[in-house]
């Protein structure tokens, strides 16, 4: 298994994941239920001076999976976005989308 990191940068990528997300709803994004439920979860699971708590590495594993699956969504969507079908393409355009240019016919046609 991977390092984890520290908690307070899986914090950070996953308010930064929210901000994208609420980015299009048009509210900020620190008025959702999910960022005050984030930081309620991790201000819950903190390690302090009086107690050690137990699940704090549950929850960042947790968290840090959270954060995988929202890096993806978004990912994916954006790869969606620019590739998924247009309808027919020519010949000469799906070339250019995987980096080859067809050759040129001699004689100057085409």
């Amino acid at each position: 298994m991977a390092a984890l990191g520290s908690p307070l940068r899986t914090l950070r990528g996953l308010l930064r994941e929210l901000r994208h997300a609420s980015g299009r709803a048009g509210r900020p994004y620190r008025d959702t239920p999910a960022y005050q439920h984030i930081v309620a979860a991790f201000r819950a699971h903190r390690v302090t001076s009086e107690k050690l708590c137990r699940a704090q590495q549950e929850l960042h594993f947790q968290a840090a999976t959270y954060l995988c699956l929202l890096r993806s969504v978004r990912e994916h969507a954006a790869l969606h976005r620019e590739y998924h079908g247009k309808g027919e393409r020519s010949p000469e355009e799906v070339a250019g989308l995987v980096g080859f240019r067809l050759p040129q016919q001699p004689g100057g046609k085409g």
